[in-house]
């Protein structure tokens, strides 16, 4: 196992960023092994539930700004060019962790910010503890969200709130982000994870099938026609209708 990213299975399972001297900054290194981890995760049946949650005091400090630095001292005809292989792998991490067929939700402990936010906005739900932060933050460093925050953030709370949060790139505290929709819970003191496993348990007693197909689905919502999420409802529920789940619900049913 990766020592910067920690997974525990069962119906629930956890992924722990871990590298908290950093403050669980995302490293190029920590991006491929949350990918491989995604992998696994998506390959156990029994998963239903992932809650994503940070070491230390922080969830997500952003991208490693040491990183940053030695990105900008190759070479300048290779910076455009490897900061493009970088950004496509970056996305494929964050649809990796988007379209993951089990329920996510972020568990965020503490600062979450830049691509540390993006990652929990890639979740289903966000849980923030009372000392959770929230800032788009790139901004400060001169840059613009590449984390899926231009998609994600105005789906949550609005283009203009939006706007405002990326443009000046100001901290959210945790009660405010829960009134402007940006988190969906508000843990109690030092009861974070305890709070998002006991909002978790309610997903895992449905069919996962049909769970993973609403999912597939309803994410595609604002991109897509009537037309178009009536077909795909379609296929899923003619898919749904082959299921385990589907036959053994109805049959528990008609016993009664």
């Amino acid at each position: 196992m990766d020592d910067d990213v920690l997974v525990t299975t069962g119906p629930i399972a956890t992924v722990t960023l871990n590298r908290p001297d950093a403050r669980n900054a995302i490293s190029d290194e920590m991006r491929e092994h949350l990918r491989a981890r995604l992998g696994d995760l998506a390959a156990e049946s029994e998963v239903r539930v992932v809650v994503l949650t940070g070491a230390g005091s922080a969830f997500c400090a952003g991208g490693d700004v040491r990183g940053m630095r030695d990105r900008l001292a190759v070479a300048p005809g290779m910076l455009a060019i490897g900061g493009w292989r970088r950004q496509r792998r970056t996305a494929a991490f964050i649809a990796d962790l988007h379209r993951l067929d089990a329920v996510t939700i972020a568990a965020v402990n503490g600062p979450a910010m830049g691509l540390g936010l993006d990652v929990a906005l890639a979740c289903d739900f966000i849980v923030a503890a009372p000392e959770a932060v929230f800032a788009a933050s790139y901004v400060r460093r001169g840059l613009i969200p590449d984390g899926g925050g231009l998609y994600f953030l105005p789906r949550r709370i609005g283009l203009q709130r939006t706007k405002e949060l990326i443009y000046s790139g100001r901290t959210v505290e945790a009660e405010e982000a829960l009134r402007i929709g940006l988190a969906d819970r508000l843990a109690g003191p030092g009861t974070l994870l305890a709070d998002a496993y006991a909002f978790a348990e309610q997903f895992t007693r449905g069919s996962r099938p049909a769970i993973s197909l609403m999912k597939s689905i309803i994410d595609r919502t604002f991109e897509s026609s009537l037309d178009s999420i009536a077909v795909l409802g379609g296929e899923a529920q003619a898919i749904s209708y082959t299921t385990d789940e589907h036959r053994a619900s109805v049959e528990r049913f008609l016993a009664k």
